[in-house]
């Protein structure tokens, strides 16, 4: 392959696909009171859990440096480069990775380097890196490359939805009494991501199980050629309610395919344990 795909530790790529697909990926850092997890393969994800659910603190994330970025660069023999970062909206892994490809042309000038603001994250990131892999097999100019994939950026979409809203209260993400209120309800919201990233409420439902398979009947009227499209599954120890929606959608539509992964370390943390992320 003449290309090479980087991307950061937001997006929940299993450890088969990474090496399928030879993608680099660049790690989140993540304190939890006075311990910090680096969000790659060494990461010891129950302990990890176990923390989380200890901690009556906020989880502090901080995203990759331009070192951890340029360090993958250097890595990379191929001349065009692709880096998906999570929604720059959301952290600063993209403007550390714009720096650090400044950094590397000065050095490498032969080489193209194109970053990608999937205005995502976790699942919805990797629903986006397999349809750049796909447009980067096409035989097509870098530039009409870099086009496409900017059009599937816009076509791309990413769902949630949260059986424990604490970390989102911990964090200030929502307020505390509407949270407390919520879990009281039994209120299992299903949220979205925006065309400019953000993270916004799509529909209120009371009961997890209602909202994933409103959400699956919901997907058709979202978008078109699903025949074309991979329904991507991202969970934090929720894989019965994963295979619950897997096997909707298998009812309802023509995916191409459908991938249930578990969430890493940064999309853990913030959809916190029994959460699902959808992408497609």
């Amino acid at each position: 392959m003449d290309y090479r795909i980087i991307a950061d530790t937001s997006c929940d790529i299993s450890e088969e696909l990474e090496k399928k697909l030879r993608v680099l990926l660049v790690s989140f850092k993540i304190d939890i009171e006075d311990v910090e997890y680096v969000d790659d393969e060494n990461l010891n994800l129950n302990e990890f859990k176990e923390a989380m659910k200890q901690t009556k603190n906020p989880i502090r994330t901080s995203c990759p440096s331009p070192y951890d970025y340029l360090e993958k660069l250097n890595q990379c023999e191929e001349d065009k480069i692709l880096i998906v970062t999570i929604s720059e909206i959301l952290s600063g892994s993209n403007n550390a990775a714009v720096i650090a490809r400044e950094e590397f042309l000065k050095e490498h000038p032969e080489k193209q380097v194109y970053i990608i603001n999937s205005k995502s994250a976790s699942a919805g990131q990797l629903s986006l890196l397999l349809k750049i892999d796909e447009i980067m097999k096409e035989e097509l100019r870098f530039d009409e490359q870099v086009e496409k994939i900017e059009k599937a950026v816009e076509d791309n979409h990413t769902f949630f939805i949260l059986e424990n809203l604490d970390n989102l209260i911990k964090n200030g993400r929502i307020k505390k009494t509407t949270g407390l209120i919520a879990t009281a309800l039994n209120i299992r919201p299903i949220m979205k991501a925006t065309r400019e990233g953000e993270i916004t409420i799509h529909e209120i439902n009371r009961g997890f199980k209602k909202s994933l398979l409103k959400l699956a009947k919901e997907i058709g009227n979202i978008a078109e050629n699903l025949e074309e499209r991979i329904l991507v599954i991202s969970h934090a120890d929720g894989l019965e309610k994963a295979q619950l929606l897997a096997e909707k959608a298998k009812e309802l539509y023509k995916f191409k395919d459908i991938l249930i992964v578990h969430t890493k370390g940064l999309a853990t943390g913030y959809a916190d344990i029994g959460g699902i992320v959808v992408g497609f």
